[in-house]
């Protein structure tokens, strides 16, 4: 199974974890052209190299409009800030994203939004972000949430994040560490502090992190592919860093969520429609079942397999592109064989084979376009590869 692995012995800050996620990836010039190319206002990103206790890794910097901003502006520095509204304006209609990686940085900010509401007892619509609502931040997020869409790790790993320890100036004056947002965001979470004073988890590591992580413990038995070492910008007695780790763990079995709603009066068009929006966010497994309703009445039911951190935001799809007035959830296993892809040439054409333990299959997708491109049938194809 594809598993990411992230070492918060050090907490997590949105930079640390882009620039971690950043070094996993072989072509990393490629994707800091195409973060440049998200249309975020004055923004410019890029990966420096950092030494930290004598381990080399890189730093994600985020420069607005030619001066670089920090995500927690604990120094005294103006920094721009923005109200919920403003973010998902930008997000929504101003950035060239995918719709999973917009309904991912959206969710991130709900829930950082949330959080802050609870703490101190105002609106959702009453909160002004300061310490994320700057752009930078605002970068590091969609960064992380378009870095997880490219590296599709089928299940996220995380150790119990290192709070950190003492007190941090913000905003709203001198806070304990975890800042009380910081705490709301992991409630439920493995968590520590120790000698290090200050802030090693910021907000918005801590809502990234509960946004993909599937679950918090010790390092699964994994075989590494790819190390990354994300840099925080301060210096302490310890290597400030995240490390993230790729690889392949044995076959195993996780927990995901299986949602699903019964309907009786909807087009077969728009629950096509809505089997797509739910694939696209990032869905396991969409699939309709024919059943019986009450009144003798036909009618299908629609089914959603998805990992359970994006069950929330399954449910309100389903809510929103179908007819039903709710939807029931619960939690079930899935075991899984370890899976790779292999690229084999033909007389016809390179095909992709997907091989799962003994079992090998070529991909539709590459048999349909030879079928296409010769004037056969699938069939055909098959047995001329056979």
């Amino acid at each position: 199974m594809k598993t990411l692995y992230l070492d918060c012995g050090m907490g997590a800050a949105g930079d640390m974890l882009g620039a971690a996620l950043l070094e996993l990836l072989p072509d990393r010039a490629a994707f800091l052209e195409k973060l440049n190319r998200l249309g975020l206002p004055g923004v410019t990103f890029t990966l420096e190299p950092r030494v930290k206790c004598g381990i080399a890794g890189s730093h994600l910097t985020v420069t607005v409009n030619g001066t670089e901003e920090h995500e927690n502006p604990h120094d005294g520095h103006h920094h721009h800030h923005n109200d919920l509204h403003s973010i998902r304006h930008l997000v929504a209609d101003h950035l060239s994203l995918s719709d999973a990686v917009r309904e991912n940085v959206l969710a991130v900010f709900d829930s950082i939004a949330q959080a802050e509401s609870q703490v101190h007892g105002v609106s959702v619509d009453q909160i002004h972000f300061h310490e994320v609502g700057t752009m930078d931040a605002i970068a590091d997020v969609t960064a992380v949430c378009m870095l997880m869409e490219t590296l599709e790790p089928e299940q996220v790993v995380a150790s119990p994040i290192h709070v950190g320890s003492g007190q941090v100036r913000c905003a709203h004056g001198i806070l304990p560490v975890p800042a009380p947002a910081t705490a709301l965001l992991l409630k439920g979470v493995p968590i520590y502090g120790g000698q290090i004073q200050g802030e090693l988890c910021t907000p918005t590591g801590a809502a990234l992190l509960r946004r993909f992580v599937t679950r918090f413990g010790d390092m699964p038995v994994i075989t590494a592919e790819a190390i990354g070492y994300g840099m925080g910008n301060k210096d302490f007695p310890v290597a400030n860093c995240v490390r993230a780790i790729l690889g392949e763990t044995p076959d195993s079995t996780q927990d995901i969520a299986c949602i699903s709603c019964n309907l009786d009066d909807m087009t077969p068009e728009d629950i096509a429609f809505a089997q797509e929006r739910l694939l696209d966010a990032g869905a396991l497994d969409v699939y309709t079942t024919a059943i019986g309703m009450k009144k003798s009445r036909p009618g299908i039911q629609l089914t959603c397999l998805c990992r359970l951190r994006d069950q929330g935001t399954m449910e309100e799809l389903m809510l929103r592109h179908t007819t039903t007035l709710g939807v029931r959830t619960y939690i079930c296993q899935r075991k899984t064989l370890t899976r790779h892809f292999e690229t084999e040439q033909t007389p016809y054409g390179p095909i992709r084979i997907k091989h799962a333990g003994e079992k090998a299959k070529p991909e539709y997708e590459d048999l349909s376009s030879i079928a296409r491109q010769w004037d056969m049938t699938l069939e055909e194809v098959r047995r001329l590869l056979r």
